[in-house]
């Protein structure tokens, strides 16, 4: 499936996560989000400027800097994900481009706490972020890089069919019923379905009480490490993808149906961070 994995940075740039900040795009509605739900993506990448070059052209986002050294992403929707550069500290380490999610938790000094306790890993954190909220940056038994969320107010209602929304949430596992059953006591995730994928195992679906947010399978032997997948909406799957190429995008897989219909491409971006573009199926 995916042929690299990025490896957690130990200095994640969530000093810029603000969701509602305001970028000169039509109004959001404020609500609860669930517990348990993605609410915020960050790419750490080599080269900050060619990245927001890249996604600006291939989705159609819009950044907008925030602070000296972070730049926020925004569909039509409002702001959704930020990104910066990856620091010296963190490449030394073996981190490379990658993106990056943030779970909802209650609190999240207590959700660090039983991570920990199942035998998860502490990156960066727990820390404040001034008038936005607390965050921390773990990793499943594994190593697979998440961070979880407290915001210290009501997160914006996203419509994760609009072009340029972060759709899908992939995870490949070093053993996926292993990843699940960690990230479902913390996260309070449901299986909601199971696919047969053949020789490459089971696909595991799962969801938070509303529309599923992802799937979990236990990853090939040629990709050497557990990692994430994001998949991003887009309107028409064809144009997104020539964009992306005549950017410098290199596929991984596709383009391809999958079950239920929908049409995905997975690809990394020239600065080598990974990322899926999904269509959905034709109604």
């Amino acid at each position: 499936m995916v042929q690299h994995a990025p490896g957690p940075s130990k200095q994640p740039a969530t000093r810029g996560l603000n969701p509602h900040a305001t970028v000169g795009i039509e109004p959001v509605t404020m609500a609860d989000t669930k517990v348990g739900d993605f609410v915020w993506y960050e790419l750490m990448t080599t080269d900050a400027t060619a990245a927001i070059a890249f996604y600006e052209h291939v989705l159609g986002w819009i950044s907008s800097p925030f602070g000296n050294d972070y730049t926020m992403f925004a569909n039509q929707e409002g702001p959704l994900a930020g990104v910066s550069v990856l620091p010296d500290a963190s490449k030394q380490t073996g981190a490379r481009p990658h993106w990056s999610s943030h779970v909802q938790v209650v609190n999240v000094d207590q959700t660090v706490a039983q991570a920990t306790k199942l035998g998860g890993r502490l990156y960066f954190g727990p820390a404040d972020i001034p008038e936005v909220g607390r965050f921390a940056a773990i990793g499943d038994p594994d190593g697979a890089p998440i961070s979880v969320f407290t915001p210290s107010r009501p997160m914006p209602e996203r419509d994760r069919k609009r072009h340029g929304a972060f759709v899908w949430h992939e995870m490949i596992a070093t053993e996926h019923e292993r990843a699940f059953a960690f990230h479902s006591k913390l996260f309070g995730w449901k299986r909601s379905a199971e696919h047969d994928m053949g020789p490459m195992g089971k696909y595991l679906i799962y969801g938070n009480g509303g529309p599923d947010l992802g799937g979990m399978f236990t990853k090939p032997k040629a990709v050497p490490a557990a990692m994430w997948m994001y998949y991003i909406q887009v309107d028409k799957l064809g144009p997104a993808f020539e964009r992306a190429q005549a950017k410098g995008a290199k596929v991984l897989q596709g383009p391809m149906e999958v079950p239920g219909g929908a049409h995905i491409v997975q690809l990394s971006d020239p600065q080598g961070a990974t990322f899926s573009l999904h269509e959905d199926p034709p109604k």
